[in-house]
């Protein structure tokens, strides 16, 4: 596959305000299948680490996303990407998205039913393990519940309970105590039944719950429609938003050279 055609099938998947370029690098490297560069908008591919072009393409639709969040980014921010995160949950979320839509054009295809062993095993993990453990911890969940009943009955700290004779986290067993007040279908496994619980509004649940269910959405795709629809409750658009991270960034940043010329002072005079 030329560079040529993987920069037209990536533009068939969402269309880029700045252009970028893809080159193939010939080589194979121990570390990345690619890597982008966003101060030059170019996607590199170490094709030779690559057995098909099902796995070429998907390298591709993720150094793509990078160049997608990134030019986004960079519109508020001119210099996102260059010393910032970048496999955030927004990343996570909108390659999900392009993987999703390469699928439905007949790009990309993951095909793990076509295996008749890992079908066979996905199946097992899904109803004996991801479904049975989601029920073993809403169950864990009441009893978790029933024990602060009965730790307030007997004025006993139940925090102390949790720290000294269970052993657990206190946000490990908070998350555990909603799986079990919530009505989550056990099926979707515990991580993303801590998601869902997790949700105030019953109507918001069920939906998220359904996202789940159905299939094709990660729990980052989920993660971030939860993030995004929150921001439209309280009326925040991603502009502002990216402005309050950019005055906070600048105090921070602020804060440490303060620190640093303190630091360097304190050794400039031991």
């Amino acid at each position: 596959m030329t560079n040529e055609r993987i920069k037209e099938i990536l533009l068939d998947l969402a269309d880029a305000s700045v252009d970028f370029t893809v080159t193939q690098t010939g080589k194979e490297s121990k570390r990345v299948n690619g890597f982008y560069k966003p101060d030059t908008h170019e996607i590199f591919i170490h094709n030779l680490n690559l057995k098909s072009d099902n796995q070429l393409i998907y390298t591709a639709v993720h150094e793509y996303t990078h160049h997608l969040v990134t030019v986004e980014r960079q519109e508020n921010d001119p210099a996102f990407g260059k010393c910032c995160k970048v496999h955030t949950q927004e990343f996570w979320a909108k390659f999900g998205e392009l993987l999703q839509i390469a699928e439905q054009k007949g790009y990309y295809a993951l095909e793990w039913q076509k295996n008749e062993e890992l079908k066979a095993l996905t199946e097992d993990i899904k109803t004996n393990y991801l479904a049975k453990n989601g029920e073993l911890m809403q169950e864990f969940g009441k009893k978790l519940s029933r024990a602060m009943e009965l730790c307030n009955e007997a004025d006993i700290r139940y925090e102390d309970y949790i720290d000294r004779v269970l052993c657990i986290p206190r946000n490990a067993a908070k998350d555990i105590r909603k799986v079990g007040a919530s009505n989550v279908n056990p099926s979707i496994g515990f991580e993303n039944m801590k998601t869902v619980a997790s949700v105030k509004k019953s109507a918001d649940r069920q939906e998220i719950e359904q996202g789940f269910l159905e299939g094709g959405k990660s729990p980052a795709t989920v993660r971030e429609m939860m993030k995004q629809k929150a921001m439209q409750a309280k009326g925040e658009d991603p502009k502002s938003k990216l402005e309050k991270e950019k005055n906070r960034l600048k105090k921070t940043i602020a804060q440490l050279e303060q620190r640093l010329e303190y630091v360097e002072e304190s050794l400039a005079n031991l």
